[in-house]
């Protein structure tokens, strides 16, 4: 077998209705590229070692990041030459320009702006498990997911919802320097109320940090709900990036 599959999961039936143009969208992405795509529900979670998954359970989004590393070891296994992760909340508004590099592995660029504690805007130089990619062979997906497994079998104690996510690549990257898709990009409330209201600083400063202009993006159905984004705005918020991008 000779072939890339794009891999996307989400309990179903999908909980906010703008899910669905961020999954075409991915489909139409792998469509014009020549990928395969594959949608799975809560049946990804029966990859992860029972024992484990029970402690985790609880916190969905950790039993998630654990579990879409071993889907896409699972992949793999299946004989595929590579194998791309995309959240089901990842939309893709520059079909052309999103490509994945020759490296063996990449991880999406995270540009999170936000506010510090005096007030100002900062933006933070991260990459995050939202759009990943590793290739037959890489010597990364198994190190990652043994990583993660250890540090969930060990701790006692309660863990942050990014521990083995972006919190784990982030520290992994800063020593080893993982190849990252800079276009593969995550999107912050406050760019999102920028990108809604037609312009802003919080925009600005994520293009100003970003070394290429995001082709897709993580929109964070974890958080808009939380910060008062209503289904509408969302649905608005992607005609706009589907129609002119960032």
């Amino acid at each position: 077998m000779s072939a890339t599959l794009v891999i996307q999961s989400h309990r179903k039936p999908l909980p906010f209705g703008w899910l669905r143009p961020c999954i075409d969208s991915v489909e139409n992405w792998s469509r014009l590229n020549g990928y395969r795509h594959r949608f799975i529900g809560d049946e990804i979670f029966d990859l992860v070692e029972p024992a484990l998954l029970q402690k985790i359970s609880s916190q969905t989004v950790i039993a998630s990041d654990l579990a879409r590393l071993c889907a896409l070891r699972q992949v793999l296994q299946e004989g595929f030459d590579c194998v791309v992760w995309c959240d089901a909340d990842f939309l893709v508004f520059e079909p052309d320009e999103l490509i994945l590099p020759p490296t063996d592995f990449a991880f999406g660029r995270e540009v999170w702006v936000q506010r510090a504690d005096n007030g100002k805007l900062r933006a933070y130089s991260k990459i995050h498990n939202a759009f990943m990619m590793f290739r037959r062979g890489n010597s990364c997906l198994d190190f990652y997911l043994d990583s993660a497994q250890r540090l969930l079998s060990l701790n006692r104690g309660g863990v942050p919802p990014q521990f083995v996510g972006p919190k784990l690549l982030t520290a992994l990257h800063n020593i080893a320097h993982f190849p990252v898709i800079e276009s593969a990009a995550m999107l912050s409330p406050l760019v999102l109320k920028d990108l809604l209201a037609g312009g802003g600083e919080s925009l600005d400063l994520l293009l100003q940090k970003s070394a290429v202009t995001p082709a897709g993006a993580n929109l964070g159905s974890s958080l808009t709900e939380s910060e008062g984004f209503t289904g509408s705005e969302m649905q608005t918020l992607i005609r706009q990036l589907l129609s002119k991008g960032v």
